[in-house]
Order: structure tokens, then sequence, then C-alpha cells
């Protein structure tokens, strides 16, 4: 059987004529379109029609019988594409029709599927046989050139069509793969037919959720981007891209604009290529144009270079920026090829102009190198994020995205590191105007950190670097990409980095999230590690430094490219929404008891075993003292996870004015699930915001003041965009029993952007044995607080046994901080609620803000971690039964502290439609104050 494969690049083009039955080294070929452009000769195959889906046990027929069209598939499986235009993996063939109805509640997708408990080949049966994934389309008009295009596989595929087979054994979960399908199509109806073999992360370059969850049952095995349809000629144009020489004073950006041009016919075609930037807002475009030739059944790039075309030089461009330092501008670049008057083909894709830098920093005796650190635009930025995972059987859903965006951006966080999981191009898009910056890069623990690869794999993996090369480079979002744990070999880093030049994707490229250095990349200047619980303190740790790849000494030093205390305990609202009563019961009084929504591991909880909350349960009775109910276990769980995940972003941000290895940047390990969990995260999937996500709002404030718990001063910061003045900081010590014990002011002062000063205050705070305090940091701005940040503190700290600690993911406690006082807060009775609703448009479509006033009456009692909730209710202020949180809220603040007499307001977005007709009601409750309902107006 023949084959024709097409590989182009930024370089030119190679045709391969007629070939030998496919195999796996000759189908690693890359499309000439731009991933995510608009191109109007690309369709996504199933996105009218759907899908139909089918195991190969019940599906016994040939390939070629399957891939004839009319084949019969009424009793087959129904799948529309997602939100990505991909038919998705064989669960998610599934979940559309109706098996496993809630799937992630308790243990159902184990009841259902089976589980998993290693990462590896698949062992389940009903996933350990090819599944079949079939659909139709309708003939191109005669005489005109197709090209079915494969943009990843997750396992490994056979394509047919029309009866045909074209390849076989397809792999690469990124690798992009095209076959020239003209001479198969027959008029009417056609059909394509994949099989698809299951997945094994660990001898394929896929994808898995390494110890992140529990492992889906079905391995992810399917297709995660669209399969597509490239119809035309004679000329078609893609891969268009803008290759951006900016100058250092961002006073002009010069663009060279680049486009390939295939020729599908038998003969030399001359076409016009023209290209159009057009700036954001209603600035005049910029168009250029040139003749080409193109040879016969053959690709070439036509480039305009600002050198021949000079309007491709622009002064004054408008700059992207990352959300909290400016606006972000996006240039449309549009292409076209035409013959005459005929338009033949057009691409239209947007790009951000902007310069990043990637240096090491502040070498000392712990980092010899020096630390790894960024500048976008020339401005030194503290890389403040986390770890994104996607949904768990990878259903991608825009709206999805847009809701998450929200949610970190009003957490202030500023980056999102993606680990192996690399997005569909709507994702990057978003990212773009959302001013979010990504780092991507490879996962680690897999086939990714092979040392030893085939010819096979080798094509695999260049490949991939060129396919996602091409989707990652015009992205102004995306500020640079990286390897994970592992350096790569010698084979790897230039089988990548080659890919990567083939797609003129510039990077730059960090060559481990580890402290370990590469050939041609050198140093990665970055770290990893702790996973499990420590005491808010270890952030503040410069001294334990460890050595080697100074993995698990996670002090405020240099880059950290994942970390956190570990488990995060959701509310009751989401707890209610996945576990069962029995898995509640062992939330609270079982510590050791493995949670399924932790992941697969076990009941260890020593080294890389992340099954329990065990690590994260002892410390919570030791230091605020045993629960009796599972309200108040979620209660303290709050609070414990509020002033860890608070202490370890403000102390990154409080060391970054180190002069030996300073702190540059710390990546929370992870930001999101794609499944409700126990385990890292700062919100969970059902949008919940608990204590981990306000403590990570909390220390990322734009103008904000920090206590240090290294040395009992105060840093403020100014982490917006501008210079801001006029500026106090106010430190307050309040004991237990509501009185006053220290007051200071600082003198006025003035902070650039991205300015940290340390030493402003020092509160005086007591001393004796057993005591627990309060210290309040007001920041006003012109008279008016902009900021407000109370810790709770024992004198008996905690103190970490440091020897048995670094080098660790989880702390080891010589003793631990006594809290226990706040035990005995009396109940705050004297607390007022009131709630205003407006008109205000919002993130992801919210077109309504609640503004919640919470005043502490009292004036002897603390009124401690106040949450504030908005609830589907009557128009007495009663809840409605059952479900009643308003998902789509996104808080500006919640969970405060107000000492006695305070008042403090908070704001909520939220959309009209999720309160379902009902009328809005604000719930608020805390450590020791009794649940208050009231209607919000």
């Amino acid at each position: 059987m023949a084959l024709t494969a097409w590989q182009t690049s930024a370089f030119g083009t190679v045709g391969a004529g007629a070939g030998p039955e496919p195999t796996a080294a000759a189908v690693n070929v890359v499309a000439n379109l731009a991933p995510g452009s608009d191109n109007s000769a690309v369709t996504d195959l199933g996105a009218t029609g759907g899908w139909k889906v089918l195991t190969s046990a019940t599906a016994t027929q040939t390939g070629a019988q399957i891939s004839t069209p009319g084949f019969d598939t009424a009793a087959w499986l129904s799948v529309a594409d997602d939100g990505a235009g991909a038919p998705g993996t064989e669960i998610n063939a599934l979940l559309q029709n109706g098996t496993c109805p809630n799937v992630f509640f308790s243990t159902n997708m184990k009841t259902c599927f089976g589980q998993m408990t290693k990462v590896g080949a698949e062992t389940l049966a009903q996933f350990s046989v090819p599944w079949w994934y079939r659909t139709d389309f309708p003939a191109p008009a005669a005489g005109t050139d197709a090209k079915l295009i494969l943009n990843g596989v997750i396992g490994q595929a056979d394509l047919w069509v029309n009866g045909s087979q074209v390849a076989a054994t397809v792999g690469g979960a990124y690798a992009k793969n095209v076959y020239d399908i003209t001479s198969k199509l027959v008029s009417g109806t056609n059909s394509v037919a994949i099989e698809m073999h299951p997945n094994d992360p660990t001898a394929m370059l896929t994808l898995d959720n390494v110890d992140w969850s529990q492992i889906p049952p079905d391995n992810n095995t399917g297709i995660q981007f669209p399969v597509q349809l490239q119809t035309g000629g004679p000329l078609l144009v893609g891969n268009a891209h803008v290759d951006q020489v900016t100058a250092t004073d961002l006073s002009s950006s010069a663009l060279t604009v680049k486009t390939d041009v295939t020729n599908t016919s038998s003969t030399a075609q001359t076409g016009t290529v023209t290209a159009t930037v057009t700036p954001p807002g209603s600035g005049t475009p910029i168009t250029v144009s040139q003749s080409a030739t193109v040879a016969a059944d053959s690709t070439a790039t036509v480039t305009f270079a600002p050198a021949s075309f000079p309007s491709l030089t622009i002064a004054a461009p408008q700059i992207w920026w990352p959300y909290q330092l400016g606006a972000q501008p996006l240039y449309t670049l549009a292409t076209a090829v035409s013959q005459g008057t005929t338009t033949l083909d057009t691409t239209s894709e947007t790009f951000g102009i902007r310069t990043v830098s990637s240096y090491l920093t502040g070498a000392s005796s712990a980092a010899p190198s020096g630390v790894r650190a960024f500048k976008i635009n020339n401005v030194p930025i503290v890389m403040r994020g986390g770890g994104w995972d996607p949904d768990l059987f990878l259903r991608y859903d825009p709206a999805d995205t847009a809701r998450q965006i929200g949610i970190i951006k009003a957490m202030g966080l500023n980056s999102i590191r993606l680990e192996g999981h690399l997005m569909p191009p709507d994702w990057y898009q978003q990212m773009d105007a959302a001013g979010i910056l990504v780092n991507a890069g490879y996962q680690c623990c897999d086939f990714w950190e092979t040392t030893s690869y085939t010819a096979a794999d080798n094509a695999v993996y260049q490949a991939s670097a060129q396919a996602q090369g091409a989707v990652l480079r015009n992205h102004p979002s995306v500020f640079s990409f990286q390897w994970s744990d592992n350096a790569p070999t010698a084979n790897q880093e230039s089988l990548a980095l080659a890919g990567f030049a083939a797609a003129d994707y510039p990077g730059p490229f960090i060559s481990s999230a580890e402290y370990k250095s590469s050939p041609q990349l050198g140093a990665s200047g970055e770290k990893e590690g702790p996973y499990d619980w420590v005491p808010p303190s270890y952030w503040y740790d410069t001294t334990h430094t460890g050595s080697g790849d100074l993995t698990n000494a996670g002090g405020a030093w240099g880059f950290d490219s994942e970390q956190s205390a570990g488990n995060t305990v959701p509310t009751m609202d989401s707890i209610n929404r996945f576990l069962s009563a029995s898995d509640q019961s062992a939330l609270w009084q079982s510590t050791g008891a493995n949670q399924y929504h932790n992941n697969y591991e076990g009941t260890k909880h020593t080294g890389y075993h992340f099954g329990t909350l065990y690590n994260f349960d002892n410390a919570l009775s030791n230091r605020y003292g045993p629960w009796s109910s599972l309200a108040q276990y979620v209660q303290q769980a709050q609070v414990q996870n509020y002033e860890d995940t608070r202490a370890q972003f403000e102390a990154f941000i409080a060391h970054s004015t180190n002069t030996s290895a300073p702190s540059t940047g710390t990546i929370y390990w992870q930001m999101n699930k794609g499944w409700p969990t126990l385990l890292w995260s700062l919100y969970n999937n059902d949008y919940d915001q608990a204590g981990a996500y306000f403590g990570a709002q909390q220390a990322d404030k734009p103008l904000h003041a920090i206590y240090q718990l290294d040395n009992g001063m105060v840093t403020l910061d100014n982490l917006s965009g501008a210079t801001q003045a006029g500026v106090t900081v106010e430190s307050k010590v309040y004991n237990t029993a509501g009185t006053l014990l220290d007051d200071r002011t600082s003198s006025t002062l003035s902070l650039a952007s991205q300015q940290v000063l340390n030493g402003v205050l020092k509160p005086t705070t007591p001393t004796a044995s057993g005591t627990v305090y309060f210290v309040e940091l007001l920041v006003r701005q012109n008279g008016a607080v902009v900021d407000r940040n109370v810790y709770w503190l024992p004198t008996t700290v905690d103190s970490v046994n440091w020897n048995k600690t670094i080098g660790n993911p989880q702390a080891s406690m010589s003793s631990y901080g006594n809290l226990k006082a706040l035990q005995s807060l009396p109940s705050d009775s004297a607390v007022a609620v009131s709630a205003v609703t407006s008109n205000a448009a919002g993130p992801a479509g919210s077109d309504k803000q609640v503004a919640v006033t919470i005043t502490n009456n009292s004036t002897t009692t603390v009124g401690f971690f106040l949450r504030a909730d908005l609830r589907r209710g009557t128009a007495s202020g009663a809840e409605l039964s059952g479900d009643n949180e308003l998902r789509t809220a996104i808080w500006g603040d919640d969970d405060i502290t107000l000492m006695p007499g305070e008042s403090q307001t908070i704001t909520a977005s939220y959309g009209s439609a999720d309160l379902q007709g009902a009328t809005p009601v604000v719930s608020v409750s805390g450590w020791n104050m009794p649940k208050i309902d009231v209607v919000a107006s």
C-alpha cells in the first residue's frame, strides 16, 4: 500500500512519494499549518456529525470493513467533539453515553471501571484492547487535494480511510502527522476509522498523571486534539507566524512574517502571497505581499523581512504585559494566497509583542551556578504560580478555562506551569487575553525521561517539539519551556532543540525543574519540593539548603518549580459534592486511611507516598488540638491551609531582595485538579475556594504588608504595574482576649512597581510560653485602608528537625507550635452582616457583584476566621435545601479575622443565572461565630 508523507518546516519542505507499508518510523511527519490558526482550508472532523466509538471486543470486523462508507454503526457509542474539537478518550465516550453517572462521587469511578494502582501499561480488561473511532465526511470538490491531520494520539493508532489502511502504529501525544488521502477519496460520503491501541506512558511518548490523582482507568487512551481534514489547492497557505526583534527599550519591534505555501498540483504554480498585521484597536493595518512560485508537489517558505518590507518595523508598538503590570494588546496576523482575483486559502491568528529574559543570578554556596530568574519587558518578576492539571479524562471546555482564569486572577497569581499536559490552542489564547504567564514543558517519571530511544522514538520526540513549538511560538503568555525532574540526555536535547528551531520557537528553554544541567542549555537554576506538610516557618528558612539537585530544600530562596505543604481540605459545600458518608467519616476519624480522592498510593505516609492525610492531620491535632466532628475538623483544616499557603507565597516575595540566592519564584503544587481532590490544589474542580485559596490570595495582593516569620519584621510590597505613593503600614498586636498590646505606624512611603521594602516595622510581640496572639497589618494609601492582613501566632513555635527534613518531601518535627488556645476563644455573637448586590461585569460572564459588610460589634471578643458564602435562598433570608452555594461566585477576600469594633467589606462576582430564580442570600460563619444568613438586597 502506498503512503505519501509531507514533512514541512520553517526551513523548507521535503516531499516523499509512494513508499512501503507504513511503519511507526515512516509516519512522524508535521503539518504545514499553525495549530490554533483559523485556516480556511482546514476543518475538524466530527464537528457536525460527531464520532462513533466502540471497543474492538465488540467491533470485531477488520479495519477495511469498519472504514468502508455505509458501515453500520447504529449500535456504537455516539460522541460529540469537545471544546477543543476532539473526540476524546475512551471513558469520555462512555460518559457521554450515560455510563457511570456522577463518576467523580466517592469511588464511583472505581466501581464502574476498576482501578489502576501503578503508572504504566493498561491493566483493566475493558481498556486493554483497542477501541475504534469512526466518522464520516463529505467528499471535497472534484480535483481537490485532501490531507488528513492527526494532531497527536494517546496510545498508538492505526489509520484507515475508505477501506484502505493509511498508517500503522502512529505514536506521540503531541506529534503532528499528515497523510495525503486524495487518492483514497470517493464521491459522496467518505469514512475514516482510527483504531486506538492502549496507552502505556512508560513505553510511549504520551502522557499520564504521575501521582496527582487516581489513574484514569483507560490510561487516557484516545484522541485529545482535533482530527482534521485539509482540502483545497492548487496553492495552500499555512504555518504562518511572526518572529519579532523588539528593542530593549520597547520603542520599536521588527517583525518577520513567515508562511508556508504548498503546491498540491503536479505542475509549478505561481501565486500572490499577502500578509496583513492589524494592530489592536483602531490602528492602521500593515499589508505586504509578494509573488511566489512553488514547484510541483512541494512546499516553500515565503518570508517577509523588515529589510525588504520596512513597514514591518513598528514604532512605539503596543506591548503585551502580564495582567498585574499592564494591558494585553494582541495583534492579528492574516495571510492569504491567491491567483488572479481568486483567493485560494487564508489564515488568521493573534500574537503579542513582548520580551522575555531568562538568566541566572545570586550565585551562592547552595546554588553555585546561581538561581533562575525572569524579566518580562525588562521588568524582574517574582513568579508566583501553580501547576495546571486538566480534566482527568482530558475533556476540554473553553468556559471552564475562562472560569478558572477568573479564579486565578482573583487569587493574584501570575503564572501557570504545564508539566507534560500541553493544552489546546484555545487555552493559550485565553491566557494571552488574560495576561497570565505560562511555563510549558515535559513530564517527569515516564517515557519522556527514558535515556535510550529507538529511531522511531527519536522521530516522535523531535516531531513533538516541532509541533508544540508551532503551537507555543506566537503566544505572548508562554514565557518558557522546560524539562522536568531530569535534564535531557544529549540526544533528547539535540532532538528537541532541532524541533523547536524548525518551528521558529525561541524559548527560552530550561534544562530541568531540579538543580541540574544539560550540555547545551547548561544549569537550570531551579529546585523542587516539598510536597507534604511543612510548617509555615519552613518557607522562610534559607540556612538549610541541602546539596546536589536541591530537591526538597524548599525554603524561600531561588526558583522552586513545584512545592506545597501537601493536602488541601475543601469546604463542607464541596466535600458534600464528592465524598460519601463513609468517606467523610474516614476524613475526620481515620487519619491513616487511604483517601480515594488523594491518589492511588495506599496508606504509607513517608517519602513519596501521598495517599493519606496523615502528616497534615498529625500537625493539625498537635498544633490546633483534637476535633470532635467533621465540621470542626474542616474548620481547623481551613485555618492550617490558609496560614501555610500564605507563608509560602509571602516568604518568596519577602526574600526576593536577598543578594545571595534571592527568591525568584514559587510554583504551588498544584494550582488546580481535574477531579475533586484532597491533595495539592488551591481551589477544587467545582471552583470551591477554601482556606488554601484565600491564604494565597492574601499573600499576592497588589499592595501588601507581610509579617516575616523569620525575623518578626514587616515587609511591604507593590506587585502592581505602577508606583504607589502615600502609603503607610500600621501594625497592631492583640491577645486572644482582644486587648491591644502594641500599635505602631510607619512613615509615609512610596514604592515603585515590583518593589519589595523590607524592615518597615518591627512589632513588639508576647514572649510568655504557651501564648497565642494576633498581629494585624493595615496598609493605607492616602488614609484609606487598602490591605488588611491578620496572623495568629504562638510563642511556642514549630521546631523543624532539619537533619531529617532536608531532602524529604515532608517535615520531620522536633516539636509543634501550640495554637490550642484558639479553641478557647469565646463565642462572638455580636457580629453583624449586611449584603448589597449590584450590576457589574466580571470574569467568565459574571454580571453581578455582592458586597458583604461584616462588623464585629463586640468590645472584647476577636471574630476569628469569618467566612462568607453566597447561596440560593428565599426572600425571607432562608437558605434553600440541598446544594445551594453559587459556584460562579469568585471572592476578592474571605476567611477574615476582625478585632473588637472592626468592620470589613468583601466582594464577590457571580452570574445571576446561577441563582436559578432564587433570592441571593449570604451566609457568614466562623471559628467562634454562629452562622448568620442575610438577604443580599
